[in-house]
């Protein structure tokens, strides 16, 4: 009997005091549980994941009713713009052509009342000289005549 026999014999000791005691019970146990605790922690993962897909699939569609959203407020803006532009050119055009009728009319105007100055200056010409005419050409007593009908005349015409 040598020192192998005995060191076997002690293993096989320890083993069975182990096996007494329960120790594999204890590690099968402590392994069960901590399986157990990881099978739990990746079903929350899981459960996470989940959670974090669908509010990542909300915020994902929140984003492009809110692209959309803005998209269309640009074209409404844009719309808008148009119009107020086509509006604002309208009343442009309207405003020139008001005002280029009522130029139109104070030049006609004023032809006209340059042309009844000009008949006036002419008339009273015309007058003056004839005037002078027949009172070079007749005697005294008419002159005051003609004078008195020149007048006359004159207030007729103006």
């Amino acid at each position: 009997m040598d020192a192998t026999f005995w060191t076997l014999m002690g293993l096989i000791a320890f083993f069975a005091l182990l096996a007494y005691l329960g120790v594999p019970a204890m590690i099968t146990k402590a392994l069960d549980d901590r399986s157990d605790k990881i099978r739990n922690d990746l079903d929350e993962a899981r459960k996470l994941r989940e959670e974090a897909q669908t509010l990542l699939a909300e915020y994902q569609r929140k984003r492009r009713d809110a692209e959309a959203e803005a998209e269309e407020i640009v074209e409404s803006a844009k719309r808008e713009a148009k119009a107020l532009a086509l509006d604002a050119k309208t009343k442009l055009d309207e405003y020139v052509t008001r005002r280029t009728k009522m130029v139109e009319q104070k030049i006609s105007q004023a032809e006209v009342q340059a042309l009844q100055d000009v008949k006036a200056i002419a008339a009273e010409r015309a007058i003056a000289a004839s005037e002078k005419v027949l009172i070079d050409k007749l005697s005294d007593g008419g002159a005051a005549l003609i004078k008195s009908s020149i007048s006359e005349v004159k207030q007729k015409l103006n």
